[in-house]
């Protein structure tokens, strides 16, 4: 049973991590476990929906692109995230199966090994794609098949979208930006199953609980993003590699 205490805690995390190239959903898991919460359907289903929260924060920080003017880059976002979403659906109960602290832990690691390669070779004065809208319906398809990895549990969602809008020469604040708009289908169709599946487990007294963790998940994630731009004006990814390779170490020695 989710308390309001975790339900704060596992907002702050949600709203931290959804958007940096750091795996949210592996820090739920380990978030999960330090809690003593079992991951179970309702722990799990949780966790989904208050990465709903982060989709608002989107939306709340670019309101004109969610408008008929900027159907075309839409429909490079939906191009993107259809390989995901072919190979989650029928991939699904193998994904399920590789949930766990070990497999987080060794994903971290090689994920912030590959951020450090990419940007050991990466030139941002060299980047074709300055801005959002001038994204191709190529270079969308790539960062969709890179999304891909993103299915095993502590690779990042948004890392391994940022890492292939890099290697087709996006600059490092559109890759960011590409991404968070990339999160709106993933996080919308995940979370509407989640729904549809154990819509029952949020009444009464799960409900309270709910709404807590949505609204702290969505005011932190909405700050995240605003920080997260910022620092890219003036700092690579290679703080979150680090990060990621010290995080992946730290996990394994612990469990």
């Amino acid at each position: 049973m989710i308390q309001i205490f975790d339900a704060v805690v596992l907002g702050v995390i949600e709203g931290l991590t959804e958007f940096l190239p750091i795996s949210s959903t592996g820090h739920l898991i380990v978030a999960s476990k330090f809690l003593g919460l079992e991951q179970n359907a309702i722990t799990k289903a949780y966790e989904m929906i208050i990465q709903f929260a982060a989709i608002l924060a989107v939306v709340l920080h670019y309101p004109s692109k969610f408008t008929l003017k900027y159907i075309d880059l839409w429909m490079k976002v939906a191009l993107s995230f259809l390989p995901l979403g072919i190979i989650g659906f029928l991939c699904a109960d193998f994904i399920k199966s590789l949930f766990s602290v070990q497999i987080v832990a060794v994903m971290f690691i090689i994920g912030g090994i590959v951020f450090i390669i990419v940007e050991q070779f990466y030139k941002e004065e060299k980047a074709l794609t300055k801005d959002v809208e001038d994204i191709t319906y190529k270079q969308s398809f790539y960062i969709g098949l890179a999304q891909v990895f993103a299915l095993i549990p502590g690779t990042s969602r948004a890392g391994s979208s940022i890492i292939g809008a890099m290697l087709v020469k996006l600059d490092r604040k559109t890759a960011a930006e590409f991404s968070f708009l990339l999160a709106v289908p993933v996080l919308c169709a995940t979370t509407a199953y989640d729904l549809l599946k154990h819509y029952d487990e949020f009444l009464s007294s799960n409900l309270l609980v709910l709404l807590i963790g949505f609204a702290v998940s969505f005011v932190v994630a909405y700050l995240a993003i605003k920080i997260f731009l910022k620092f890219l004006e003036n700092f690579t990814f290679i703080a979150f590699g680090i990060y990621r390779i010290v995080f992946g170490i730290v996990l394994l020695i612990l469990f």
